[in-house]
């Protein structure tokens, strides 16, 4: 046997592993925030991308928050004009261990102009809210 066979398994079987036992912890307190819509029936409502919370660019979905009012830039379907879509910035009050989905609500189809707001929210499974402190 190899240096190789023997160690890369063992290795891939532990970075397994912690991963599994860091999602297993019991203090998952955040909250999420989806562009995504949820009601799919609703014509005027389109998905937007979260571009920044607090400031801070967003790379991953969910975007993961944590509770208390939030400064939140999305950025909204392009329109009939514009090949990327325009940003606006919601303050949103998360509340702890609730999933957000948030969309772009247009007058039209052609139209630039929108305005955000949640589709719907439900509580995320698994979730510990933080203790009061």
């Amino acid at each position: 046997m190899s240096f190789v066979s023997t160690i890369l398994p063992r290795a891939a079987a532990l970075a397994c592993v912690l991963v599994l036992s860091a999602c297993a912890s019991t203090d998952y307190h955040y909250s999420q925030l989806y562009g995504t819509r949820y009601h799919r029936a609703t014509i005027d409502t389109y998905p937007v991308s979260i571009v920044r919370v607090d400031g801070h660019d967003t790379l991953m979905t969910p975007v993961l928050v944590d509770p208390g009012v939030r400064k939140v830039v999305v950025q909204g379907p392009r329109g009939a004009a514009s090949h990327l879509g325009e940003e606006r910035e919601i303050s949103l009050d998360v509340r702890p261990c609730t999933r957000y989905y948030l969309v772009a609500v247009r007058p039209n189809q052609l139209s630039s102009d929108f305005s955000v707001r949640v589709d719907y929210e439900e509580p995320v499974s698994g979730c510990t809210p933080p203790a009061a402190g």
